[in-house]
């Protein structure tokens, strides 16, 4: 048994109980756990944010934290109300979020790589009262917060927070807030293309951090953290903030778009000793390693999570940097990683086993359990899962069933007990972590002239991973031509946001169908 206390906010950790065994006080705002624990447990002056702007230490995290609160209650928002955060990964991410947490406030966190007609989805859908965003993200969010209908009741870029911040009190007393009152959102992609906002409550990032970032990465107050995935989706959320956070370590931030070369330059600069990526990066420093060497010597544990990582590339990864990457699956509504590879327990090419404290199983399509070597879905019954779909029952009904999230991925259990993914059982493409829908992409492709029909699938580049494959019937077949391919290409690059463009273009003379014209997507994987 084990406590951590921040005031009032005593959280208890007790590892005989199943399957989670955190008891929570029935007055809980998880803003003092996360922020203002470190004051009362001697790290006021101890890194808790590095980038390239300079160190910002836990003391002037928890002061800005809280001229936040100050700054978002000023501007008339109300505990419980959301706030769209469409915010680079920089220490306002963090003074924002935290702040709004502390005032009871609802941050919801959105992609910043979308477009105006995306982001005006996005505030409709949640009823946001406030948006902030980063300064040179401004003309594409107020563009959607004008055209968003109800639109929000103001809208500030992180300057003008900023700015307000500077005659703010250094202190707010937290919003007397509940373990199981909603606390923030991130957005999660369905098979229909339509995103779905996963409502998670203040005790959710708890349990994942301790169960996962302590339990399972071995997270500790002396590490140093680096992930390349960015705060907005639920990987770089966990790697990027709430795990070095609630382990009293410092993160490292870079607001640029992630590629192998922002992550070889962050590495060298401030040589983190643990590194999360997703598979498709690893793939992409390796290629960079084998022309160059690079130092990637301070690295002593390396995550990975986001889509399968292929044995191939965990062996090369590990012959040149000898470093094992411990993979692993997770979910936006899990918050995190809830099957992985442990340090000392690895098996190239699955996704590991499960984390203590959390209970999974594989069913079949009458939700019966599976045995080993059985493909089927994989379930997951944890303390973090999400509390709903904001505003989506049904969706809600058929993925949260009881205390068990259908997660439509597709799994089996090797003899050793080894979970081994299969896939997806919709048609959703995962392309560096992110995901795609095919229907958003068709539709995007079926604009162009030269088209009559488009179906889009996931097929594997020469790394393994998953990238966009469209297959399309032309108006002309004489259009067949790499000239058309390149036309396309760029087609989708000015519309869609920069990871969703086919990378392979195949023209047919027709898609297969159901007999109800319906296409059939698995046979084009197939054909693949």
């Amino acid at each position: 048994m084990g406590t951590t206390e921040a005031g009032d906010h005593t959280v208890i950790f007790d590892h005989a109980r199943e399957p989670v065994g955190i008891d929570f006080p029935d007055i809980f705002n998880v803003a003092v756990a996360f922020i203002d624990r470190h004051l009362a447990e001697a790290r006021a002056d101890r890194c808790a944010i590095r980038s390239v702007a300079g160190d910002i230490s836990y003391r002037v995290l928890a002061e800005n934290v809280a001229c936040a609160a100050h700054v978002l209650t000023a501007r008339g928002l109300c505990r419980g109300e959301r706030l769209v955060m469409v915010v680079k990964d920089c220490p306002e991410f963090f003074y924002i979020f935290w702040g709004a947490v502390k005032a009871g406030i609802v941050p919801v966190v959105l992609n910043t790589l979308l477009r105006a007609q995306d982001y005006r989805y996005y505030i409709e859908d949640c009823g946001c009262a406030g948006v902030v965003c980063s300064p040179d993200l401004a003309d594409t969010v107020f563009a959607a917060c004008a055209t968003a209908a109800p639109p929000p009741r103001w809208q500030a870029s992180t300057t003008e927070i900023v700015a307000a911040m500077a005659g703010a009190p250094a202190a707010f007393a937290p919003a007397p807030t509940g373990p199981l009152e909603d606390c923030f959102w991130l957005y999660s992609s369905g098979s229909t293309g339509k995103a779905k906002g996963v409502v998670h409550v203040h005790r959710d990032m708890v349990v994942i951090c301790q169960r996962y970032g302590i339990g399972v990465a071995g997270i500790r107050e002396d590490d140093i953290v680096f992930c390349a995935g960015k705060l907005f989706f639920s990987f770089g959320f966990g790697g990027g903030m709430i795990f070095p956070l609630w382990a009293g370590a410092t993160t490292i931030l870079c607001d640029e778009k992630s590629s192998a070369q922002m992550a070889f330059a962050m590495i060298e600069r401030f040589h983190p000793t643990v590194y999360f990526a997703v598979p498709t990066l690893y793939a992409q420093q390796l290629h960079e390693i084998e022309q160059h060497p690079r130092d990637l010597g301070s690295i002593r544990r390396a995550l990975s999570a986001g889509e399968a990582l292929p044995a191939a590339i965990f062996q090369k990864w590990k012959d040149l940097t000898g470093i094992a990457i411990l993979d692993g699956i997770g979910s936006t509504e899990v918050l995190h990683i809830f099957v992985s590879n442990r340090p000392d327990d690895i098996r190239p090419g699955s996704s590991g086993r499960p984390v203590p404290g959390f209970e999974v199983k594989i069913v079949d399509e009458d939700d019966r359990e599976l045995g080993a070597n059985e493909i089927g879905v994989l379930m997951v019954k944890a303390q973090s899962n999400a509390r709903c779909y904001w505003n989506n029952p049904e969706k809600t009904a058929t993925t949260m069933r009881g205390a068990w999230l259908y997660t439509g991925d597709m799994y089996y259990v090797d003899d050793d007990g080894y979970y081994v993914n299969a896939g997806r059982c919709d048609d959703m493409i995962k392309v560096g972590a992110m995901w795609c829908s095919p229907i958003e992409i068709e539709g995007r492709l079926l604009e162009h002239p030269k088209l009559r029909e488009a179906a889009v699938v996931g097929r594997r580049d020469d790394d393994g991973m998953i990238k966009p494959a469209a297959h399309i019937v032309l108006k002309n077949p004489d259009d067949a031509t790499e000239a058309t391919i390149e036309e396309l290409k760029q087609h989708c690059k000015t519309s869609l946001a920069g990871y969703k463009y086919p990378r392979w273009f195949h023209f047919v003379e027709q898609l297969p169908k159901t007999a109800t014209g319906k296409i059939q997507r698995f046979r084009l994987r197939e054909g693949d």
